[in-house]
């Protein structure tokens, strides 16, 4: 008598896999993400608080003693200020994103996304797609709030567009580091700190609320080839504000190339990173 053995398999099933497979799985993990969010309205308040805050407090404390060029005028500086405060609200997300991906660690819900037959890499690709959407959402509501306070655009509707792209494909660049740090650490609160501790020198070694031409020569060239730095210099030059750097630095003389080559950099490479540290930490 013949004896048949069944041999079942305790790995996880995989995915079709793809490049259409990869972003509707991306697609659905954005959505859950972006559900959670309208859930528990409380992080998109306090999302929004705090660069309001940044916004009426810089401007109203700082402008009139800070110069502009050759100006002390306050609403100069609220115009100069502006770019700045766009691009540090997009980078400050990356603690959010790291924080997230940190509790899906500790909660076991990456586990239970690994029983599933989909892309490994969807689970990060949607939480940084849905950060995104938060994160186009802050800079609508932080834009009314410069209107408010003074700021006005000069070169367009167009080139207003192209700034705030670049504002966008700047906070998914960083939030792919939010990523890399969630998956590096174990529990929300230190991917909370560990996000945000890095961040305080590239927001303010830049040119973000001061002219980094009046910073120590050894700072400036830090200041200038910082990919935060590229960014604002391109928001400032695209919405016609004033502050415009004036260095001999090639991303000050180029700023909307070195903005967006900076970024696809960042994203190629810690998305890469991020990708095979989530698949060695789920094996």
């Amino acid at each position: 008598m013949t004896v048949v053995t069944e041999t079942i398999s305790t790995s996880a099933p995989k995915g079709a896999g793809g490049v259409v497979q990869s972003a509707r799985d991306s697609l659905v993990v954005a959505k859950r993400n972006l559900i959670r969010m309208l859930r528990i309205p409380e992080i998109v308040v306090f999302g929004l608080v705090q660069p309001i805050m940044f916004v009426v407090l810089f401007s109203f404390v700082f402008g009139g003693s800070v110069a502009v060029g050759s100006s002390l005028s306050a609403s100069d500086y609220r115009n100069f200020l502006m770019a700045g405060i766009f691009a540090q609200t997009v980078t400050f997300a990356t603690a959010g994103a790291g924080a997230g991906i940190a509790d899906d660690m500790n909660k076991g819900l990456i586990d239970r996304f690994r029983s599933l037959p989909m892309s490994r890499g969807a689970v990060l690709t949607g939480r940084t797609l849905a950060d995104l959407v938060q994160t186009a959402l802050t800079l609508v509501v932080l834009a009314i709030v410069g209107v408010l306070v003074g700021w006005r655009v000069h070169n367009g509707i167009p080139k207003m567009f192209g700034a705030f792209a670049l504002l966008l494909l700047l906070g998914y660049a960083f939030s792919w580091i939010g990523a890399l740090i969630g998956l590096s650490v174990s529990t929300p609160e230190a991917a909370t700190s560990g996000g945000l501790i890095w961040l305080f020198p590239v927001t303010f070694i830049s040119n973000a609320f001061v002219d980094s031409s009046n910073m120590p020569g050894w700072l400036q060239p830090i200041a200038d080839w910082n990919p935060f730095s590229a960014t604002v210099q391109a928001c400032r030059v695209l919405f016609g504000n004033p502050g415009v750097v004036h260095s001999g630095a090639w991303p000050m003389q180029h700023p909307v190339w070195a903005s967006l080559i900076w970024s696809v950099v960042i994203v190629v490479a810690f998305r890469t990173w991020a990708v095979r540290k989530y698949r060695s930490a789920t094996a």
